[in-house]
């Protein structure tokens, strides 16, 4: 697991947003307002470090709703951990990101 302590504050707003149910990249974007740039190579090192896991959507889903299989994030043990550390030591992070996703899960 990575230490905690060293956690960016991209990072921690990554895990924020997906702790709020924003569960794929685009909407993590949306959310935070950084570049695809920064938040998928954030979040491949947040999945490397074992803090989020990742899962594609069955195609019959994607074909249905007419776009491309979108890849779903999820906190682990260790992200939930970690998040919470975070929210103490960036006390604004839990306003930056809004309540759940609504609907498309």
């Amino acid at each position: 697991m990575a230490d905690l302590p060293g956690l960016s504050h991209t990072a921690a707003l990554i895990l924020q947003t997906i702790g709020a149910g924003y569960l794929y990249g685009y909407t993590v974007m949306e959310v935070t307002g950084l570049a695809s740039g920064t938040v998928y190579p954030a979040m491949r090192r947040l999945e490397r470090d074992r803090l989020i896991r990742s899962h594609w959507e069955r195609q019959s889903v994607a074909d249905a709703a007419l776009r491309p299989p979108r890849k779903y994030y999820h906190l682990t043990r260790s992200g939930e951990a970690a998040l919470e550390a975070s929210r103490k030591r960036y006390p604004l992070l839990s306003r930056l990101a809004p309540g759940a996703e609504v609907g498309g899960l």
